[in-house]
């Protein structure tokens, strides 16, 4: 631009200095300026020439007809927007995305005839710039309509209680499944990219009882969980001592039959040799218990059948009074 002013500058030097001459420098130089004009780098233009689509040019510099025969739309066509519903953020660039009353925006009924107060964001892109400016009229706000009746949709199918708790990730997926495709039937030129639940509270005057009511359901909740973890301690370790028990049981089972059967096998080998030869089978049985018996006496007294008095025999001392059973 410095370069055409200069040459503006010479040609003004090089005419005449006349009333004409100057308009004519005036307005060739005010052309010149209105005929250049940049896109940002997250934007597109769209081209009018007298109010009429003619083109759609990128980001970058580009040139124009002057004097109004030219006029340029810029359209953010790569930046994420967003709608906000039930609240309101300082500092937002896109003139829609602050409702005109937030809270009666968050104000809705749930399928169970409850009040709920429900905050949430739309995020959004243009994808077609025609049709946002052209097929539809006032597009930002009809965006805003449409996501506020699909929330409307969604919430009042469902109860308190699911829009609260549990309920969250399924209504958001609902509404943006539900948004996109009045979207598209609507010829809006966006491309709805996510619907996000914020803060969704019963009304400020049950909002105490409700809160009770959550304290109640965390505690049930942290008892199940406490008892749940005390059986699974519990229930484990009992199955374990039964199970050594009923193993314990069958190795004492084992060990008993197999020494019953060797004391019966013992037996009968006994029987067989008795049989055989009875008095040296007996002789031997009771030599072999004598050898197992008169280790643990304490006094032995051996007498055969002619001894009669043995009592006077014996001192009678104190020690012997002791050992005696």
């Amino acid at each position: 631009m410095d370069d055409t002013k200069l040459f503006i500058e010479r040609i003004a030097a090089a005419l005449p200095l006349s009333p004409v001459n100057l308009l004519a420098a005036v307005l060739l130089l005010t052309g010149l300026n209105m005929s250049v004009y940049t896109i940002p780098a997250e934007s597109e233009g769209i081209v009018l020439r007298f109010g009429k689509y003619i083109d759609k040019v990128p980001s970058g510099l580009h040139a124009k007809l002057p004097f109004g025969v030219d006029e340029v739309v810029e359209v953010p066509t790569q930046r994420q927007q967003k709608l906000e519903f039930g609240f309101a953020t300082t500092g937002s660039t896109n003139p829609d995305q602050i409702g005109a009353d937030p809270a009666l925006e968050k104000s809705m009924v749930t399928g169970d005839l409850n009040s709920a107060l429900v905050e949430w964001i739309v995020q959004y892109r243009i994808t077609d710039p025609e049709k946002y400016l052209f097929d539809v009229r006032a597009p930002g706000i009809t965006l805003r309509d449409i996501s506020e009746a699909v929330m409307r949709e969604v919430v009042g199918d469902r109860t308190v209680d699911e829009i609260i708790t549990i309920g969250r990730q399924e209504i958001e997926e609902s509404a943006l499944i539900r948004t996109r495709e009045l979207a598209q039937r609507y010829h809006l030129g966006v491309t709805i990219n996510q619907v996000q639940l914020k803060n969704v509270n019963p009304p400020v005057p049950v909002q105490p009882s409700f809160n009770e009511v959550n304290r109640a359901q965390q505690d049930r909740e942290n008892v199940i969980n406490i008892a749940n973890g005390e059986y699974n301690k519990a229930v484990p370790r009992a199955r374990g001592e039964a199970d050594q028990n009923i193993r314990a049981a069958e190795g004492y089972r084992f060990k008993r039959i197999n020494e019953a059967e060797g004391d019966a096998a013992a037996f009968n080998q006994v029987l067989e040799q008795y049989l055989k030869a009875p008095e040296v089978t007996r002789a031997r049985i009771y030599l072999e218990t004598l050898g197992d018996v008169l280790p643990l006496a304490r006094q032995q007294i051996i007498v055969d059948d002619s001894v009669r008095q043995i009592m006077p025999m014996l001192p009678m001392s104190s020690k012997l009074l002791e050992a005696a059973p």
